[in-house]
C-alpha cells in the first residue's frame, strides 16, 4: 500500500464585486505597458523562488571622490548609477554563477561570456528595463551618456524589444524616491536583480569608539534560489559593496 498526496488545488478565482455599491468609482483600462509588465512581473514571481539578501555599502568615500570629480569636471560630471553598472560587472565576472540563466525546464544552465546590464526605468506609462551593452568594454563616460539616451528615449519614445532584451543581470533604483530596502523581482531569464535605495547617514563608532558619521547605501539583492544560494549572495552583496567603497572614477 502506497500514501498519496493530494492533488494541489487550483488557486481561488479572482473576487468580482460592485464597487459602486461602497461609493463613487471610476473604471478605466490598465496601459498596454502596463499590462504587460504586470503579466511579465507575475510570471516571473510565480515561477521563480526569489530570496532577497539586504546589506550596506559604505559610500562614504566614495561620494567624496565623486564630488571631488564632479568640482573638477564640471562638463562631464558622474552620477551613481554608471558606478553601480561597472561594479556589477566586476562583480559578474568574479562570480560568474550569477552571470547565466536557466532553461524553461529548469535542467540546462547557459554560461554568458558578455555583460549586458540592465536599468530599470520609471516611465509615465509603467517600468521599462533597457539593456546597457557590453558595460565591460565601456568607459565610465560612454555609459553614462548611454544611460541618458536610453532613459530619456524610455520616457518619451518608448523601446523596442531588442532594446530591452539580452540582459545578464538588473539594476533597480529607487533612491532618488526614498525607501530603505526592497525585493526586486527578477526580470527573467536573469537570475538575479539589484535593487538600490536611498543613501543614509548615520554614526558608527570609530577605532576609539568615538562616533563617526558615515554614509551607507542599501543594496537589496534577489536571487534565483534554483540556482543561486545564500552563501553565494552574501558574497556577492559584500564583494559589491567593497568595490563601490574602492571605486575610482576617471
Amino acid at each position: 500500500m502506497t500514501d498519496s498526496k493530494p492533488a494541489a488545488l487550483p488557486p481561488m478565482p479572482w473576487p468580482e464585486e460592485d464597487f459602486s455599491v461602497h461609493g463613487p468609482v471610476e473604471a478605466r483600462k490598465v496601459g498596454k505597458i502596463q499590462h504587460y509588465v504586470g503579466r511579465v512581473m507575475q510570471r516571473n514571481w510565480s515561477t521563480i523562488p526569489h530570496v532577497t539578501h539586504n546589506d550596506d555599502a559604505d559610500i562614504t568615500a566614495f561620494e567624496q571622490r565623486r564630488k571631488a570629480w564632479n568640482a573638477a569636471h564640471p562638463d562631464a560630471r558622474r552620477t551613481l548609477l554608471p558606478a553601480l553598472i561597472k561594479v556589477a560587472v566586476a562583480c559578474l565576472q568574479k562570480y560568474p554563477q550569477f552571470n547565466v540563466s536557466l532553461s524553461a525546464d529548469g535542467a540546462t544552465l547557459f554560461q554568458k561570456g558578455y555583460y549586458h546590464i540592465g536599468i530599470a526605468v520609471d516611465v509615465p506609462t509603467g517600468l521599462l528595463v533597457p539593456v546597457i551593452r557590453d558595460c565591460d568594454r565601456k568607459s565610465i563616460g560612454e555609459i553614462a551618456d548611454e544611460v541618458a539616451r536610453v532613459a530619456e528615449k524610455a520616457r518619451t519614445k518608448g523601446l523596442s524589444v531588442a532594446e530591452m532584451s539580452g540582459g545578464c543581470f538588473s539594476l533597480s533604483s529607487l533612491g532618488h524616491i526614498g525607501g530603505t530596502s526592497f525585493s526586486p523581482i527578477i526580470n527573467a531569464p536573469e537570475v538575479a536583480i539589484l535593487g538600490i535605495t536611498r543613501t543614509q547617514d548615520r554614526f558608527v563608532p570609530d577605532a576609539d569608539g568615538k562616533p563617526l558619521l558615515r554614509s551607507f547605501l542599501p543594496l537589496s539583492l534577489s536571487y534565483d534560489h534554483r540556482v543561486i544560494n545564500g552563501a553565494d549572495a552574501a558574497r556577492f552583496t559584500r564583494a559589491f559593496a567593497d568595490a563601490l567603497a574602492a571605486f575610482e572614477f576617471n
